[in-house]
């Protein structure tokens, strides 16, 4: 068999967080006088980063200003989300299966730092990663490949061989830009709106990567 990697996306992925991105999304909005519609979170907010998705909403704003409501967000969100923070449905075991397989792992996300560490802090996963990328590490963000390619240099595989969980549409389409292999997961999206990925799963219940890793090499 082939080497592979797994890829995971984190906010929706590593953790059902997604809910809670839209609470503290609304409730941030709302002090600067923006209301949110769905589309905006789907399309213009989820899977993004936030130096991208905030002057999209209010406009042309200084660096300096973009960052400032950045971590405002940010620290809205982890307060809300702190009491309520546990793995998605099966992460564990199959985290486990791929450290025991020795298969590499690697997290690619469009989070700030501070976010990645408090998800990976509060559910116990720093250990299983040999890789972490985060929004520091890119200039474009997803769709934008850039994060999968960097991951997949960092993981030393070509990118056709790195198979990337992901639940947003602009990272299905990051993903599928970089050449990479992608699984969706439906906690943000429904199966049918997803653009072509290689598989849809609801969690990683059950799920073995050795048969994942068959599966997609028998499919080419």
């Amino acid at each position: 068999m082939k080497p592979y990697a797994f890829v995971f996306d984190m906010d929706g992925v590593i953790v059902d967080s997604n809910p809670y991105h839209e609470v503290a999304l609304r409730e941030f909005c709302a002090r600067y006088g923006y209301q949110l519609t769905e589309d905006d979170l789907r399309n213009r907010i989820f899977g993004r980063t936030n130096k991208d998705w905030i002057p999209s909403l209010f406009g042309d704003l200084d660096p300096e200003d973009i960052a400032s409501y950045g971590d405002e967000k940010e620290e809205l969100f982890r307060e809300i989300y702190a009491p309520h923070i546990r793995p998605l449905e099966g992460l564990i075991e199959f985290l486990e299966k791929l450290k025991a397989a020795n298969i590499p792992r690697a997290v690619a996300t469009s989070a700030p730092r501070e976010n990645v560490d408090f998800i990976l802090d509060k559910t116990g996963t720093w250990k299983y990663f040999d890789v972490v990328l985060d929004q520091s590490n890119v200039t474009r963000g997803k769709p934008d490949p850039e994060i999968y390619l960097k991951t997949a240099k960092a993981l030393k595989l070509p990118s056709r061989r790195c198979i990337v969980f992901e639940d947003s549409l602009s990272g299905v389409l990051a993903a599928r830009a970089a050449n990479c292999r992608v699984i969706g997961i439906t906690t943000t999206h429904k199966i049918d709106e997803f653009p072509p990925v290689d598989r849809v799963i609801d969690d990683f219940r059950g799920l073995d990567p050795v048969e994942v890793i068959a599966e997609l090499q028998n499919q080419g």
